[in-house]
């Protein structure tokens, strides 16, 4: 039996403002103060883990611990299957420069390897999405979203973040960079690990 969230305030642990606003508007219905780690000063937890379920955990239970409220984390990141499931729980390394992160570079550096693989077509992928909401007393539920499609040349789109100009979901002839951001809130592997939450948690 999942347990149910009974408290007024949630912090999302993440530094990403764009995040808390998803996050935010997602929970809007239920009359939720929503923080972020920002909100409380915290610092952002070393990610050890090679799972997306290990890091989510390791910010979800940080948070908790520190401001001694139920806290919610996600880790996230694309599975490319012609490279193997890569880059996965290290999407965003991809894309780390000494400036700062550079995600053209790193759809690039995507493209290049499937190249070199000689990946056959259709370069199917996934985004990969997992929450974990953890209470103060170290207990957590875990709830993982997928959305299937594949990764395609060249780059289309200024919408969206990350490796989004070159995902194109299944079932549209857009990439996620094209699409109205709320549009693509609605269908993403997010949406699809919040949904489970919101039925786990909240119904």
């Amino acid at each position: 039996m999942t347990r149910r969230f009974e408290g007024k305030e949630l912090v999302v642990a993440t530094h990403n403002k764009g995040k808390l606003e998803e996050i935010s508007e997602m929970l809007a219905p239920f009359g939720i103060k929503v923080t972020s780690a920002a909100d409380h000063g915290l610092a952002e937890p070393e990610e050890t883990e090679n799972t997306f379920v290990g890091n989510a955990r390791i910010k979800a239970h940080y948070a908790a611990k520190e401001t001694a409220l139920p806290a919610l984390a996600d880790d996230s990141g694309i599975e490319i299957d012609g490279l193997n499931g890569a880059p996965g729980v290290y999407t965003a390394d991809w894309a780390e420069t000494p400036n700062g992160r550079d995600f053209v570079m790193a759809m690039e550096k995507t493209w290049n390897k499937l190249e070199e693989a000689k990946a056959p077509f259709p370069r199917t992928a996934r985004f990969c999405c997992t929450l974990v909401l953890a209470w103060p007393d170290g207990h957590d539920e875990v709830f993982a979203g997928v959305m299937n499609g594949q990764i395609v040349w060249p780059m289309r789109g200024d919408q969206g973040h990350g490796y989004d100009p070159i995902f194109q979901p299944e079932g549209y002839d857009v990439t996620f960079g094209e699409m109205d951001r709320w549009e693509k809130n609605k269908i993403s592997h997010r949406a699809d690990a919040f949904a489970k939450f919101v039925q786990g948690c909240f119904a």
